[in-house]
């Protein structure tokens, strides 16, 4: 049967005259012009063979080879919708609240034999259900509830650790200072604590709340946040732009490693740590930080962290203290695959049987 077909299709071309297309109307790819040689996606999978690869060390293939497959996701249930029906909905797809199910899942006090109540150092109020390790079903598409809001929101589940940790309290003054594009405000919403903090506000929050005096949205450059506003939250997360890891083996649009953004990618760890500086200065003696990336560079990291410290000890005199977060890997083990040796806070690595991440979180207690 094949024979006749390749006769056919000989005889075809035989019949076609190339030649006698006008030069004008021949095409000739312009590599150089039309296309760049290296996408922005090989530039950052190049660059992060060559420093995660030591960084790492041996649990860098198992990191790249997640990093390149397909994300896991959690679904943030909406307090202000009917949020009891949402639960009973995401449990019938075998999904688990993993923040509640890792508290309820501690060892019973030694003395009481009763179980622990929530850590007061742990964001209340949050429910985010994930499926289990290795399992890669997906949630459906939220819909819009009977009050108008959707019902759940999909997120990285690894994103609502730097919120829980943030520990917040009833009547808390909080500013998130990099919110774009809202999830984690979002998160900080649920737990109801927030007195002060616009797609996804709209899209879940209250018009009331919205329109009220709880929530203040402002465009104003972080890095002056110290000086506008010193000295006046109990809480503040710096969610700081990166190199977004993921993102960037993945999309080629606002990647950071096209090559015209090169220069902006050198001086991410400089604004990191203006940002988390101001961020400092914001906050009232006696208040909490909480400084998160999803990358999973040191230098991004750990190394902000550091610097942003030493800064303002020498320049403002004012002492900052991060705190140990090590129980929060011990809590959330059973969700998370984290990162054992980080010098300062915690890291969430990507593990294809819990495919979240890369996720940092360091929490800092500003003392003076």
């Amino acid at each position: 049967m094949a024979a006749p077909v390749v006769r056919s299709v000989r005889k075809l071309l035989k019949l076609v005259d190339f030649t006698s297309v006008p030069r004008r109307h021949r095409y000739k790819k312009k590599w150089a012009t039309t296309e760049p040689e290296f996408p922005a996606t090989r530039l950052a999978l190049q660059n992060f063979d060559m420093t995660y690869s030591v960084q790492f060390g041996d649990l860098w293939p198992s990191i790249r080879v997640s990093l390149l497959s397909e994300q896991k996701y959690g679904a943030l249930v909406n307090n202000f919708a009917a949020c009891d029906n949402v639960s009973a909905k995401l449990e019938q797809l075998s999904a688990g609240d993993f923040v509640n199910d890792a508290i309820s899942c501690q060892e019973p006090e030694p003395e009481s034999g009763l179980a622990p109540t929530p850590s007061p150092d742990c964001s209340p109020n949050l429910r985010c259900f994930t499926f289990s390790r290795g399992d890669v079903s997906r949630f459906p598409p939220a819909r819009l509830g009977s009050l108008g809001l959707l019902d759940y929101y999909l997120m990285d589940a690894a994103s609502l650790l730097p919120v829980l940790a943030l520990g917040l309290q009833p009547g808390d003054t909080v500013l998130d200072l990099c919110a774009a594009p809202g999830g984690k405000t979002l998160a900080l919403l649920q737990t109801g604590c927030c007195r002060r903090l616009q797609k996804v506000l709209h899209s879940y929050v209250p018009q009331d709340i919205r329109d009220g005096n709880q929530i203040r949205v402002t465009s104003w450059d972080g890095r002056q946040w110290g000086e506008l506003e010193g000295d006046t939250y109990d809480r503040v997360l710096v969610d700081v732009p990166c190199t977004t890891d993921r993102h960037s083996l993945h999309e080629e649009e606002n990647n950071i490693f096209q090559r015209s953004r090169k220069k902006e990618r050198q001086m991410l760890p400089m604004l990191q740590a203006q940002l988390l500086a101001a961020g400092l200065l914001a906050t009232k003696p006696g208040g909490h930080v909480v400084y998160s990336t999803c990358s999973l560079s040191h230098l991004q990291n750990e190394y902000v962290v550091q610097g942003a410290i030493e800064l303002l000890a020498n320049q403002y005199s004012i002492q900052v203290q991060v705190e140990d977060l090590s129980h929060f890997r011990k809590l959330f083990m059973g969700t998370f695959c984290f990162f054992p040796s980080c010098q300062v806070g915690e890291l969430v690595i990507p593990n294809l049987m819990a495919n979240f991440g890369p996720m940092y979180f360091c929490k800092m207690h500003r003392l003076s």
